[in-house]
């Protein structure tokens, strides 16, 4: 029989990085980990990822890295992007291409395209003013539009992108970035009116990185939004369902009578972008 192919997965100890692993846990992978603080369950490093030096023993004999070491805040100030977040992918990228790494899944944001919701008939979808618009006929935000970032987090995302496609053309090692959307907690549906539109269910993030893992041998370069199949969706995921099988199955349309209800009795709690 084949040998299992290897998955190592950085910041493995993060939430989505958790549901990813339950996802891929399949039996058809051998998957390690690296991150500050240890997670059961598999082989695992505790390194810091701006060490290139202690992280490069893990990455020995592996096929597919999928990459989701950095701070997620998304308020993260300019010096703590810089230091950390790009100093951690690159040194991550870097340490895939000595090892020989097939495939580098990198985990992006759609921070990166942020600012054309300050656009219209964006900015009214995500107040949920829907006056006018049809589904149907949106223009949608595709990813080769150019990147608008919100703030040092979306510029360190940007960073990463140009960053995985020059290993990409220099280096040969395919490259898949997931521009994921909010991402969402079990059955709980939106927290704010974007939400009915950009939140990514559990169920379809672990999806998502399925169809990546998997995605065929000659795709080498791809960027693609994660967002779950929601009503009024703004982001184009038709290219991930051509190219990686990527196929959503929830629609927050189906929480909108129960959370509407709820923040009809109480405040819905603050934007979670």
């Amino acid at each position: 029989m084949p040998d299992k192919k290897r998955i190592l997965i950085t910041g493995a100890a993060g939430r989505i990085a958790t549901m990813v692993r339950e996802a891929l846990a399949t039996g058809d992978y051998e998957i390690s980990g690296i991150d500050m603080r240890p997670a059961e369950g598999m082989e695992f490093l505790v390194a810091d990822m701006t060490d290139l030096a202690a992280i490069e023993p893990a990455y020995r004999g592996i096929d597919t890295v999928i990459d989701f070491a950095n701070d997620p805040a998304g308020n993260l100030p300019w010096e703590k992007a810089h230091q950390n977040n790009i100093a951690a992918t690159y040194n991550s990228l870097q340490a895939a291409q000595k090892a020989g790494v097939r495939r580098f899944i990198y985990t992006s944001s759609n921070r990166i395209t942020e600012g054309y919701q300050l656009d219209q008939p964006y900015a009214a979808i995500c107040k949920g003013d829907y006056t006018g618009l049809d589904p149907a006929t949106l223009p949608l935000i595709n990813t080769s539009m150019p990147p608008r970032p919100n703030g040092p987090y979306g510029i360190a995302k940007a960073c990463a992108e140009a960053a995985a496609r020059y290993f990409r053309d220099y280096f040969g090692m395919s490259a898949i970035c997931l521009r994921l959307g909010t991402m969402g907690r079990d059955d709980a549906g939106p927290r704010d009116q974007r939400q009915f539109a950009t939140l990514l269910t559990p169920r379809d993030v672990k999806h998502l990185y399925q169809c990546a893992v998997a995605a065929p041998d000659d795709l080498k370069w791809g960027v693609f939004y994660g967002v779950s199949n929601n009503k009024w969706k703004f982001w184009d995921i038709s290219d991930a369902a051509k190219l990686i099988g990527y196929h959503p199955q929830d629609n927050m349309e189906d929480f909108r009578g129960k959370v509407e209800s709820e923040w009809g009795a109480r405040p819905a709690t603050p934007p979670a972008r």
